[in-house]
């Protein structure tokens, strides 16, 4: 399975944060998110709308504190300092927690976990990683992302290609410019299902990430926003939204 729940850490992240009542009386969050990440958070082709498991997951967090969501299509380059700048409140869009991030930027307790893949075209599918360590072959990602960091481990930054937006790195595997792209397991998936028959999760398995919500540094709202994830942890809504987007095994 190259997507889960976060076992001990997230249950204990949860469990340190006792639930309790928090009503932030109707505040508009203005939340930058990148819509180019299926199924974290994409733009409906029929309504115009962001929609997606990360929308979802703020949406049930602000029934329970009292707030509303107020998504903003942004562009994953400069998401951060535009938050910094106070360009907007949270930034939620599939972002992994990392010591790096953690020194300029607070977090909110993990919501879920997941594991980098390596998509492919499928008559590429026998590759290894260790066929792409031995050299020879190039990867893609975004710029910017914990997956851009491990292509560059796997294959040194001179045989990575980067790109802005994910749909361009798929986009480049597809034309054969690279012969994979580095991409969390849950989008891979969602990939792999858009382009049946010509791409598939061919490597999975690789690092995990806690995915969290960002914040300014030292945002007193930090514990609102946990308050709420803790409740819909414990009411099973949380476990509900990831059997929506993703099937257990």
């Amino acid at each position: 399975m190259i997507w889960k729940l976060l076992g001990g850490l997230i249950g204990a992240a949860f469990l340190a944060s006792s639930v309790w009542a928090v009503d932030l009386e109707g505040r508009i969050f203005r939340i930058a998110t990148d819509p180019t990440y299926p199924p974290m958070e994409v733009i409906d082709e029929d309504t115009g709308e962001i929609v997606g498991f990360d929308i979802d997951v703020m949406n049930a967090i602000c029934e329970e504190i009292n707030c509303i969501p107020e998504f903003i299509n942004t562009a994953w380059d400069g998401i951060f300092a535009a938050l910094q700048q106070g360009e907007f409140d949270l930034v939620m869009s599939g972002v992994s927690i990392t010591e790096e991030r953690d020194k300029t930027m607070d977090f909110s307790d993990p919501y879920l976990v997941v594991s980098q893949a390596i998509l492919l075209r499928v008559e590429d599918e026998g590759l290894t990683v260790e066929d792409f360590k031995a050299g020879g072959h190039r990867l893609a990602s975004v710029t910017g992302t914990t997956n851009a960091i491990l292509a560059e481990e796997i294959v040194g930054r001179e045989n990575v290609n980067l790109y802005d937006l994910f749909s361009a790195a798929i986009q480049a595997v597809q034309n054969g410019d690279v012969d994979g792209v580095v991409i969390d397991g849950t989008s891979a998936v969602a990939y792999e299902q858009q382009f049946a028959g010509e791409l598939t999760v061919g490597i999975t398995g690789l690092q995990t990430d806690p995915l969290g919500i960002v914040m300014q540094e030292g945002d007193p709202v930090v514990d609102a926003i946990n308050a709420g994830l803790a409740a819909i942890r414990e009411s099973g809504k949380l476990d509900e939204l990831i059997s929506k987007y993703w099937e257990a095994e």
